[in-house]
Parts: structure tokens; C-alpha cells; sequence
């Protein structure tokens, strides 16, 4: 089905119901001219590919890619130490450059991303399909609560709001009670932000407000950032506690901030970067293509199609996801995707893989009797654990004291059937473990959990 759907149900229709053949087309048509402006203007692919450079204008479509080696995120590392300030990756002068942006990956450092006007509508594009496919529209009025500062989403999403015409109350974060006060005093009915804080919120809505935060008046939230929108438990909690839908949304700081977001089907992020971004999926240990298939599960790899600044090419983004391609009802025809983790977050318990979404989805499914929140304890840095993975869990503030004993065992017992790992749970009150109004970390090495090992 392409496209034979009610005026406004799509932002971009002409791409969003493409038929799959067309779209491969165009995107062979986009990779030649990208290939070709890389290989000339991109000094960091003619180090990193040496003397096969040559190799990028010989491609025709997108499968070739497979061809081409990855580029790392170390490497773009590099890239930006050995070449400040913003690294031998930038293919245009630096007054072609309109916007910079960072993100402070895994080692604190600061990742510069630059961007001309081109790359700026393209960014503000995919995050205007991503919000009207969750339900934004003219008539809408939402709150912004992610950060507002050099936080590449920032800027996206306050273009792409404003290109929906839909009334935009940029909070940013740090600020609950003032989000409160404009959810009340404007009407706010969207919200977006993490799933952590949204979570967070809804608590302090109850301790500080004395009221449900369902009564604010928010209807739709669409969140990110984090895995945990599409994780089971955590959506039913938010949209639970909200009274309203919550729709998953993601994206990556070096590609694009918002390229994937759950439509009103709720079955899966559609792939909204259709003519800007190209994907693919790999086996993470051995780098091998795997087919887009209904069921395949690998690492989100991803090329850009028309980027200026800093474009590029199989770009690793280190997160593990599950595909969906068949047909939604919603009309759109891009696949879909769950992100149920991130490769280089997953823990390796012997021999078994488990990501810290997946402990968080088991336990979130014990509600009430636990509160959702939990901290997995490593006496040294992973992914290799030895067995039982320690897990702090806070128990729900009804259960009984006697009853702790028997709902940690059952924890254990259900963490086992569930993920085929053995773990050692702890509970703890509720309200013990920290809370994050942006990011959670669910993960810490702790010299307790050593002591005790």
C-alpha cells in the first residue's frame, strides 16, 4: 500500500509510503553523488581508506556498501583529537559551517558535530517525520524537557516543531517545577523527553503536587534517548502513570538526532530517514551483513546520503536492535525496529548476553510489588560477569517485610527463566536508588559489590 491514506496522516508522504523499489533507486541515485563528493572533499576517508579511495566511486548501489570497511566511533575520536577542532571528518570550509553541536560520549570528552544549512534542514526534515508520526500536529501544544544547550536533539527538535506549526514550550531540563507550572498554566498535551525522566517526573508530580500526573492534561509522550520505550514494562508504567500513549523514538548524535519513532500502531520505530540516511544491519562479532528481514537482530549500521559537513560512511552506532518489515497498518512502508540495547552496555554473564534493558523489563514486570527501578552491581568493569548477577531491585512500599524474601527469590527464579542467567537479588526500599532527570545508568562497578563477591 503506497500512500492512499487520508490527507495529514503523513509529514512526508511522498517518501514515507515509497514503494521499497523506488526508494532503493533513489538511494543508489544519492549514494553515487555522496561516494563521489566524500572521495573528494573528505581528507578523514582519504586517510582511512588509503589507497582504496578509489574503491568509493566505483559503487553503484547500496548493497556494495558491504564492500566498504566500518568507520568506529574511536575513529571519529581520533579524528577530532589529532585534528581540532572539529576533526579531519569535516568535508567543508569552516565558514560553510552554521551550527556546531556536542556530545559527550562514554569518555566525557566532548564529540563535536558540525553542520551547514543543508545538513541543518535535513536534521529538522527526519525529526518533523518522526514527531507527526507519533501524533504531533498544528493544533498541539508540547513541552520540551530534553537539553536545550549544545545537545544535538535540541535545535532538531525546536525546528521541527515549529515547521509543524504545533505550539513549542521549550523547558529543557533541570527544570520540573517550572514544566509543571507550564503543563498547567498552557495546556500542554505532549510532552517529550527521556523515559527515565519521565518516569522521574511522574513521581515528582505526586510527591511535590499531591496530585496524579495523568491530571496534567498530557496525552501523547514521545520519548528517547535511552532504551526504554519500547521495553514492555517501562512504556506500561509511563503511559500508565500519564494516562496517555507513549511512542519510542531515537537517534544518534554523528548521524542525526531523531531518525526513528513508533507511529500509532506502537509496533516498532519506522526508519524516518528515508533519501538522507541509508541502513543496514550487522552481526556485531563478526561484522558480517545480515538480511533486513523480518526477525533479524544485529547492530544498526548507517551510511549518510546527503550530508555536508561531516559525512559518513557504515558509521557503527553500537546498538542492537530487532527488525520488523512487515507492512504496518499505518500505511508507511520503511521497516521497523525495537532497540534492545546497546553492544557496547551488554553484559556477558558466562556465555550469555543480557542487556540491562532486558533485567529492567523483567523486573519492571513484578509492579507493584516492586517500584521498577534496579542497579546492577559488577565488581569490575564488564562485559564479562561472573554468575550471579547482582541486582539491587526496589520492592514495591506495600510488600510486606516477610514477603521480601520470597519476592527476591522469585525474582531470581523469573531473571533466570527469562534471560538463562543466574542472579543474586537484593531489595532495597523505595526511593533508594538514584533517580536521573536525563539519562539513567542501570550498571555501576561498586567496592561493596567487591567486598561482597
Amino acid at each position: 500500500m503506497t500512500g492512499q491514506k487520508a490527507d495529514g496522516q503523513f509529514w512526508a508522504p511522498d517518501v514515507e509510503t515509497m514503494a521499497p523499489t523506488d526508494l532503493g533507486e533513489l538511494n543508489d541515485r544519492l549514494l553515487r553523488s555522496q561516494l563521489g563528493y566524500v572521495a573528494a572533499r573528505s581528507s578523514f576517508y582519504r586517510r582511512l581508506l588509503g589507497p582504496d579511495l578509489a574503491r568509493l566511486e566505483r559503487i553503484r548501489t547500496t548493497d556494495e556498501l558491504r564492500t566498504l570497511p566500518f568507520t568506529e566511533k574511536e575513529d571519529l575520536r581520533s579524528s577530532l583529537t589529532e585534528h581540532p577542532p572539529l576533526g579531519d571528518h569535516v568535508a567543508v570550509s569552516i565558514d560553510e559551517i552554521v551550527r556546531v553541536h556536542a556530545s559527550s560520549g562514554t569518555t566525557g570528552r566532548p564529540s563535536y558535530v558540525g553542520l551547514t544549512p543543508a545538513d541543518s534542514h535535513g536534521w529538522a526534515e527526519m525529526t518533523a517525520r518522526c514527531l507527526y508520526a507519533t501524533g504531533l500536529r498544528p493544533a498541539s501544544r508540547i513541552a520540551y524537557a530534553f537539553n536545550i544547550g549544545l545537545f544535538c536533539g535540541g535545535p532538531a527538535n525546536l525546528d521541527a516543531i515549529q515547521m509543524i506549526g504545533a505550539m513549542l514550550v521549550p523547558v529543557g531540563t533541570g527544570a520540573s517545577e517550572r514544566l509543571v507550572n507550564a503543563m498547567l498554566t498552557l495546556g500542554v498535551d505532549h510532552l517529550t523527553c527521556t523515559p527515565s525522566y519521565a518516569q522521574y517526573l511522574a513521581e515528582y508530580v505526586r510527591v511535590n503536587h499531591r496530585r496524579e500526573p495523568g491530571e496534567l492534561g498530557v496525552r501523547r509522550l514521545m520519548v528517547g534517548g535511552e532504551p526504554g520505550g519500547g521495553v514492555p514494562s517501562v512504556r506500561d508504567k509511563i503511559q500508565t502513570d500519564w494516562n496517555a500513549e507513549a511512542f519510542d523514538a531515537m537517534g544518534n548524535a554523528d548521524l542525526a538526532p531523531v531518525f526513528l519513532a513508533e507511529c500509532e500502531e506502537q509496533a516498532g520505530m519506522h526508519f524516518m530517514g528515508q533519501s538522507y540516511l541509508h541502513a543496514e544491519v550487522i552481526d556485531p562479532d563478526t561484522g558480517a551483513q545480515i538480511p533486513m528481514e523480518e526477525g533479524a537482530e544485529g547492530e544498526l549500521v548507517v551510511t549518510h546520503l546527503q550530508r555536508e559537513c561531516m559525512p559518513l560512511i557504515r558509521f557503527r552506532t553500537r546498538d542492537r536492535v530487532v527488525i520488523w518489515t512487515r507492512p504496518c497498518p499505518c500505511g508507511r512502508t520503511s521497516f521497523r525496529m525495537r532497540c534492545v540495547g546497546r553492544t557496547d552496555d551488554m553484559l556477558i554473564v558466562r556465555g550469555v548476553n543480557v542487556f540491562p534493558s532486558a533485567v529492567r523489563d523483567v523486573v519492571g514486570r513484578a509492579r507493584p510489588r516492586t517500584t521498577g527501578e534496579l542497579l546492577i552491581e559488577l565488581d569490575r568493569a564488564g562485559p564479562s560477569v561472573e554468575p550471579p548477577l547482582r541486582v539491587l531491585v526496589e520492592h514495591g512500599a506495600e510488600v510486606p517485610a516477610g514477603e521480601l524474601p520470597g519476592l527476591a527469590e522469585e525474582l531470581e527464579r523469573t531473571i533466570r527463566d527469562s534471560l538463562v542467567v543466574r542472579a543474586s537479588v537484593t531489595l532495597v526500599p523505595p526511593g533508594s536508588l538514584p533517580r536521573a532527570e536525563m539519562k539513567s545508568q542501570y550498571v555501576r562497578v561498586s567496592h561493596e559489590a567487591a567486598e561482597r563477591a
